[in-house]
Protein backbone atom coordinates (compact mmCIF):
# COMPACT_ATOMS: atom_id res chain seq x y z
CA UNK A 1 0.00 0.00 0.00
CA UNK A 2 1.32 3.38 -0.50
CA UNK A 3 1.93 5.53 1.82
CA UNK A 4 0.70 8.96 0.53
CA UNK A 5 0.40 11.60 3.50
CA UNK A 6 1.06 9.09 6.05
CA UNK A 7 5.10 9.24 5.96
CA UNK A 8 6.27 10.45 9.26
CA UNK A 9 8.66 13.31 8.84
CA UNK A 10 12.18 13.57 10.87
CA UNK A 11 9.90 17.16 12.31
CA UNK A 12 7.07 15.02 13.68
CA UNK A 13 9.10 12.14 15.24
CA UNK A 14 10.59 14.41 17.53
CA UNK A 15 7.46 15.82 18.33
CA UNK A 16 6.41 12.08 20.19
CA UNK A 17 7.04 12.40 23.77
CA UNK A 18 8.63 8.95 25.65
CA UNK A 19 7.64 9.03 29.53
CA UNK A 20 8.30 6.53 31.83
CA UNK A 21 4.97 5.22 33.42
CA UNK A 22 5.42 3.53 37.02
CA UNK A 23 9.09 3.85 37.68
CA UNK A 24 12.20 4.91 35.42
CA UNK A 25 12.58 1.11 33.91
CA UNK A 26 15.32 -0.91 34.03
CA UNK A 27 17.76 -2.12 31.09
CA UNK A 28 15.93 -3.40 28.29
CA UNK A 29 17.63 -6.71 28.56
CA UNK A 30 16.87 -7.89 31.76
CA UNK A 31 13.01 -8.11 30.58
CA UNK A 32 11.46 -6.15 33.14
CA UNK A 33 10.97 -2.89 30.95
CA UNK A 34 8.24 -2.74 28.30
CA UNK A 35 7.36 -0.23 25.84
CA UNK A 36 3.70 0.68 24.05
CA UNK A 37 3.26 3.09 21.23
CA UNK A 38 0.01 4.58 21.80
CA UNK A 39 -2.84 7.00 20.08
CA UNK A 40 -3.16 9.94 22.40
CA UNK A 41 -6.45 10.58 24.79
CA UNK A 42 -5.80 7.73 27.73
CA UNK A 43 -2.60 9.03 29.17
CA UNK A 44 -3.98 9.44 32.77
CA UNK A 45 -5.94 5.99 33.02
CA UNK A 46 -2.66 4.60 31.69
CA UNK A 47 -0.63 5.94 34.07
CA UNK A 48 -2.94 4.08 37.05
CA UNK A 49 -2.34 0.85 35.35
CA UNK A 50 0.66 0.77 34.60
CA UNK A 51 1.66 1.51 37.91
CA UNK A 52 -0.51 -0.95 39.11
CA UNK A 53 0.92 -3.73 36.29
CA UNK A 54 4.56 -2.88 37.62
CA UNK A 55 3.33 -3.81 41.53
CA UNK A 56 2.06 -6.91 40.17
CA UNK A 57 4.74 -7.93 38.00
CA UNK A 58 7.94 -5.52 38.64
CA UNK A 59 8.00 -4.48 34.42
CA UNK A 60 8.23 -0.71 34.09
CA UNK A 61 6.32 0.52 31.35
CA UNK A 62 7.61 3.19 28.59
CA UNK A 63 4.98 5.18 26.81
CA UNK A 64 4.86 6.80 23.49
CA UNK A 65 2.07 8.85 22.60
CA UNK A 66 1.40 10.45 19.48
CA UNK A 67 -1.29 10.97 16.79
CA UNK A 68 -2.76 7.81 15.54
CA UNK A 69 -0.96 7.44 11.85
CA UNK A 70 1.76 8.56 13.66
CA UNK A 71 2.13 5.88 15.89
CA UNK A 72 2.08 3.02 13.20
CA UNK A 73 4.60 5.17 11.02
CA UNK A 74 6.97 5.43 13.69
CA UNK A 75 6.90 1.08 13.74
CA UNK A 76 7.23 1.14 10.18
CA UNK A 77 9.87 3.40 10.51
CA UNK A 78 11.97 1.71 12.98
CA UNK A 79 11.65 -2.26 11.12
CA UNK A 80 15.30 -2.79 11.16
CA UNK A 81 15.45 -2.06 14.81
CA UNK A 82 12.17 -2.59 16.59
CA UNK A 83 11.53 -0.36 19.75
CA UNK A 84 7.87 -1.17 20.42
CA UNK A 85 6.43 -4.17 22.13
CA UNK A 86 2.60 -3.13 22.28
CA UNK A 87 0.95 -0.88 19.68
CA UNK A 88 -2.29 0.76 20.52
CA UNK A 89 -3.94 2.83 17.71
CA UNK A 90 -7.26 3.84 16.33
CA UNK A 91 -8.81 2.05 13.06
CA UNK A 92 -7.93 2.04 10.26
CA UNK A 93 -4.63 2.55 11.25
CA UNK A 94 -4.14 -0.40 13.15
CA UNK A 95 -5.57 -2.35 10.23
CA UNK A 96 -2.88 -0.41 8.27
CA UNK A 97 -0.45 -2.45 10.70
CA UNK A 98 -1.61 -5.26 10.66
CA UNK A 99 -1.90 -5.04 6.63
CA UNK A 100 1.85 -3.76 6.67
CA UNK A 101 2.83 -6.70 8.54
CA UNK A 102 3.92 -4.77 11.83
CA UNK A 103 2.07 -7.23 14.57
CA UNK A 104 2.14 -10.63 15.35
CA UNK A 105 -0.58 -12.69 16.91
CA UNK A 106 0.05 -12.04 20.58
CA UNK A 107 -2.05 -15.58 21.89
CA UNK A 108 -3.24 -13.56 24.65
CA UNK A 109 -7.07 -15.04 25.94
CA UNK A 110 -9.43 -12.74 24.37
CA UNK A 111 -12.45 -15.08 24.86
CA UNK A 112 -14.08 -12.38 26.85
CA UNK A 113 -14.31 -10.16 23.61
CA UNK A 114 -16.60 -10.62 20.44
CA UNK A 115 -15.53 -11.69 17.14
CA UNK A 116 -16.61 -7.95 15.85
CA UNK A 117 -13.99 -6.64 18.46
CA UNK A 118 -10.71 -8.49 17.38
CA UNK A 119 -9.25 -9.50 14.73
CA UNK A 120 -9.61 -13.25 13.73
CA UNK A 121 -6.22 -13.45 13.08
CA UNK A 122 -5.21 -12.59 16.56
CA UNK A 123 -3.29 -9.34 15.96
CA UNK A 124 -5.44 -6.74 17.36
CA UNK A 125 -8.63 -6.69 20.17
CA UNK A 126 -10.29 -3.96 21.21
CA UNK A 127 -9.33 -2.31 24.50
CA UNK A 128 -11.45 0.55 24.82
CA UNK A 129 -14.42 1.77 23.14
CA UNK A 130 -14.38 5.05 21.96
CA UNK A 131 -16.43 7.94 19.58
CA UNK A 132 -15.71 10.80 17.43
CA UNK A 133 -17.67 14.12 18.66
CA UNK A 134 -17.08 17.39 18.28
CA UNK A 135 -16.49 20.18 21.30
CA UNK A 136 -17.12 24.01 21.25
CA UNK A 137 -16.28 26.63 23.66
CA UNK A 138 -19.02 27.86 26.24
CA UNK A 139 -19.84 30.41 24.00
CA UNK A 140 -20.91 28.46 21.36
CA UNK A 141 -24.38 27.23 21.31
CA UNK A 142 -23.47 23.86 20.79
CA UNK A 143 -26.91 22.02 21.08
CA UNK A 144 -27.94 23.88 17.91
CA UNK A 145 -24.62 23.45 15.93
CA UNK A 146 -25.42 21.86 12.60
CA UNK A 147 -23.19 20.78 9.61
CA UNK A 148 -23.80 23.92 7.27
CA UNK A 149 -23.61 26.50 10.28
CA UNK A 150 -20.06 25.78 11.01
CA UNK A 151 -19.62 27.22 7.09
CA UNK A 152 -20.53 30.71 8.27
CA UNK A 153 -18.28 33.52 8.02
CA UNK A 154 -18.27 33.70 11.74
CA UNK A 155 -16.39 30.60 12.06
CA UNK A 156 -13.54 32.06 9.94
CA UNK A 157 -10.28 31.12 11.88
CA UNK A 158 -12.04 29.59 14.52
CA UNK A 159 -12.43 26.00 13.70
CA UNK A 160 -9.50 23.23 13.49
CA UNK A 161 -9.76 19.77 13.02
CA UNK A 162 -7.20 17.18 13.06
CA UNK A 163 -5.49 15.88 9.51
CA UNK A 164 -7.57 12.77 7.87
CA UNK A 165 -4.46 10.53 7.06
CA UNK A 166 -2.87 11.20 10.13
CA UNK A 167 -5.16 11.20 12.69
CA UNK A 168 -7.43 8.81 13.49
CA UNK A 169 -10.16 10.95 14.46
CA UNK A 170 -9.45 13.68 11.72
CA UNK A 171 -9.69 10.49 9.36
CA UNK A 172 -13.14 9.43 11.35
CA UNK A 173 -14.22 13.44 10.27
CA UNK A 174 -14.27 12.63 6.89
CA UNK A 175 -15.34 8.80 7.10
CA UNK A 176 -18.20 10.24 8.60
CA UNK A 177 -18.98 13.35 5.64
CA UNK A 178 -18.59 10.45 3.29
CA UNK A 179 -21.69 8.64 5.40
CA UNK A 180 -23.32 11.48 4.91
CA UNK A 181 -22.91 13.33 1.58
CA UNK A 182 -21.26 10.49 -0.29
CA UNK A 183 -17.58 10.95 -0.80
CA UNK A 184 -17.83 13.71 -3.65
CA UNK A 185 -20.49 15.75 -0.90
CA UNK A 186 -17.71 15.23 1.70
CA UNK A 187 -14.94 16.64 -0.64
CA UNK A 188 -17.03 19.16 -1.66
CA UNK A 189 -18.34 20.00 2.13
CA UNK A 190 -14.52 20.26 3.59
CA UNK A 191 -13.61 22.51 0.41
CA UNK A 192 -16.12 24.65 1.73
CA UNK A 193 -14.92 24.06 5.34
CA UNK A 194 -11.40 24.95 4.21
CA UNK A 195 -12.06 28.99 4.55
CA UNK A 196 -12.80 28.54 8.11
CA UNK A 197 -10.39 26.36 9.25
CA UNK A 198 -7.09 27.22 10.92
CA UNK A 199 -4.87 24.32 9.41
CA UNK A 200 -3.88 21.05 9.76
CA UNK A 201 -2.73 19.16 12.89
CA UNK A 202 -1.22 15.59 14.11
CA UNK A 203 -2.89 15.48 16.85
CA UNK A 204 -6.57 15.61 18.09
CA UNK A 205 -5.52 16.21 21.62
CA UNK A 206 -3.41 19.21 21.33
CA UNK A 207 -7.08 20.95 19.93
CA UNK A 208 -8.52 21.15 23.12
CA UNK A 209 -6.16 23.40 25.18
CA UNK A 210 -7.05 25.75 22.09
CA UNK A 211 -10.96 25.25 22.26
CA UNK A 212 -11.47 25.77 26.16
CA UNK A 213 -9.24 29.04 25.66
CA UNK A 214 -10.99 30.46 23.41
CA UNK A 215 -8.62 30.92 20.38
CA UNK A 216 -10.46 28.23 18.15
CA UNK A 217 -14.28 27.79 18.72
CA UNK A 218 -14.71 24.73 17.55
CA UNK A 219 -12.58 21.31 17.24
CA UNK A 220 -13.16 17.72 16.49
CA UNK A 221 -12.39 15.15 19.13
CA UNK A 222 -13.69 11.53 20.54
CA UNK A 223 -15.98 11.07 23.73
CA UNK A 224 -13.86 9.14 25.94
CA UNK A 225 -10.68 11.96 25.40
CA UNK A 226 -12.66 15.11 25.67
CA UNK A 227 -14.98 13.68 28.61
CA UNK A 228 -11.93 12.52 30.35
CA UNK A 229 -10.10 15.90 30.35
CA UNK A 230 -13.09 17.74 31.23
CA UNK A 231 -13.03 15.44 34.39
CA UNK A 232 -9.38 15.03 34.92
CA UNK A 233 -8.57 18.98 34.16
CA UNK A 234 -11.80 20.72 34.25
CA UNK A 235 -12.19 22.15 31.14
CA UNK A 236 -15.01 24.24 30.17
CA UNK A 237 -15.91 23.29 26.83
CA UNK A 238 -18.59 21.06 25.51
CA UNK A 239 -18.99 17.76 23.82
CA UNK A 240 -21.00 17.86 21.10
CA UNK A 241 -22.12 16.35 17.64
CA UNK A 242 -22.98 18.23 14.58
CA UNK A 243 -26.30 17.51 12.90
CA UNK A 244 -27.48 17.21 9.65
CA UNK A 245 -30.34 19.97 8.02
CA UNK A 246 -32.88 17.38 9.36
CA UNK A 247 -31.83 17.56 12.87
CA UNK A 248 -30.32 13.91 13.06
CA UNK A 249 -27.30 13.72 14.75
CA UNK A 250 -24.56 10.65 13.52
CA UNK A 251 -21.52 9.80 14.85
CA UNK A 252 -18.37 6.66 14.05
CA UNK A 253 -17.51 4.42 16.34
CA UNK A 254 -13.76 4.46 16.81
CA UNK A 255 -12.56 2.20 19.47
CA UNK A 256 -8.52 1.60 20.64
CA UNK A 257 -6.95 -0.95 19.00
CA UNK A 258 -4.19 -2.75 20.93
CA UNK A 259 -1.84 -5.21 19.00
CA UNK A 260 1.74 -7.12 19.71
CA UNK A 261 4.32 -5.63 17.35
CA UNK A 262 6.31 -7.61 14.98
CA UNK A 263 9.60 -8.20 16.40
CA UNK A 264 9.03 -7.05 19.60
CA UNK A 265 12.05 -6.62 21.76
CA UNK A 266 10.19 -7.28 25.09
CA UNK A 267 7.50 -9.89 23.48
CA UNK A 268 6.93 -11.56 26.83
CA UNK A 269 6.58 -8.66 28.87
CA UNK A 270 4.28 -6.87 26.47
CA UNK A 271 1.92 -9.82 26.20
CA UNK A 272 1.83 -9.83 30.05
CA UNK A 273 0.89 -6.18 29.99
CA UNK A 274 -1.69 -6.97 27.40
CA UNK A 275 -3.30 -9.47 29.26
CA UNK A 276 -3.26 -7.23 32.36
CA UNK A 277 -5.03 -4.53 30.54
CA UNK A 278 -8.07 -6.35 29.00
CA UNK A 279 -8.43 -8.41 32.36
CA UNK A 280 -11.88 -7.62 33.80
CA UNK A 281 -9.98 -5.71 36.84
CA UNK A 282 -8.55 -3.35 34.56
CA UNK A 283 -11.63 -3.14 32.41
CA UNK A 284 -13.53 -1.99 35.25
CA UNK A 285 -11.66 1.10 35.41
CA UNK A 286 -11.87 2.30 32.05
CA UNK A 287 -15.49 4.01 32.85
CA UNK A 288 -13.98 6.36 35.32
CA UNK A 289 -11.53 7.06 31.86
CA UNK A 290 -14.41 8.01 30.14
CA UNK A 291 -14.23 5.16 27.86
CA UNK A 292 -16.47 1.71 27.18
CA UNK A 293 -15.04 -1.64 28.01
CA UNK A 294 -15.62 -4.51 24.75
CA UNK A 295 -15.96 -7.34 27.56
CA UNK A 296 -19.26 -8.78 27.13
CA UNK A 297 -19.19 -9.53 30.51
CA UNK A 298 -18.91 -5.77 31.70
CA UNK A 299 -21.45 -4.51 29.19
CA UNK A 300 -23.65 -3.42 32.41
CA UNK A 301 -20.73 -1.74 34.06
CA UNK A 302 -21.61 1.03 36.35
CA UNK A 303 -21.49 4.51 34.93
CA UNK A 304 -18.75 6.86 36.09
CA UNK A 305 -18.40 7.88 39.47
CA UNK A 306 -19.44 11.36 40.80
CA UNK A 307 -22.47 11.72 38.80
CA UNK A 308 -20.27 12.46 35.05
CA UNK A 309 -22.08 11.39 32.05
CA UNK A 310 -21.24 8.01 30.62
CA UNK A 311 -20.09 7.94 26.61
CA UNK A 312 -23.21 5.82 26.32
CA UNK A 313 -25.49 8.32 27.53
CA UNK A 314 -24.13 10.61 25.25
CA UNK A 315 -24.31 8.77 22.18
CA UNK A 316 -28.08 7.14 23.12
CA UNK A 317 -30.03 9.36 20.71
CA UNK A 318 -27.66 9.73 17.89
CA UNK A 319 -26.74 7.44 15.11
CA UNK A 320 -23.14 5.53 15.45
CA UNK A 321 -21.71 4.38 12.22
CA UNK A 322 -19.61 1.09 12.32
CA UNK A 323 -17.67 1.62 9.21
CA UNK A 324 -15.94 -1.12 7.28
CA UNK A 325 -12.64 -0.53 8.03
CA UNK A 326 -10.52 -2.75 5.79
CA UNK A 327 -12.84 -1.22 3.08
CA UNK A 328 -11.54 2.28 4.69
CA UNK A 329 -8.16 1.42 4.71
CA UNK A 330 -8.33 0.07 0.62
CA UNK A 331 -9.10 3.33 -0.50
CA UNK A 332 -7.53 5.57 1.93
CA UNK A 333 -4.59 6.45 0.62
CA UNK A 334 -6.92 7.54 -2.62
CA UNK A 335 -9.35 9.21 -0.16
CA UNK A 336 -6.83 11.72 1.40
CA UNK A 337 -5.32 12.49 -1.80
CA UNK A 338 -8.43 13.57 -3.06
CA UNK A 339 -8.63 15.38 0.34
CA UNK A 340 -5.47 17.19 0.23
CA UNK A 341 -6.93 18.21 -3.25
CA UNK A 342 -10.17 19.73 -2.67
CA UNK A 343 -8.72 21.41 0.51
CA UNK A 344 -5.46 22.43 -1.14
CA UNK A 345 -3.53 21.23 1.94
Amino acid sequence: MARTALILTSATAVAFSLTACGGTGSDSSDGKTVTVYSADGVGDWYKTQFAKFKDQTGISVNLVEAGSGEVVNRVEKEQSNPQADVIVTLPPFMQKAAKSNLLQASGVDTAAFAAADKDAAGNWVTLAGNYLCFIANPTVEAAKVTWDDLLEPDYKGKIQYSTPGQAGDGTAVLILLQQLYGKQGALDYLGKLQANNVGPSSSTGKLQAKVDKGEILVANGDVQMNLATIKEKGSKFNVFFPAATDGKQSTVALPYLMGLAKGAPHSDAGKKLMTYLLSADAQKTLTDAMAVSARTDLKDAAAPAGGAISPAALVRNVDVVHPDWTAVLDSLDTDVAAYQKATGS
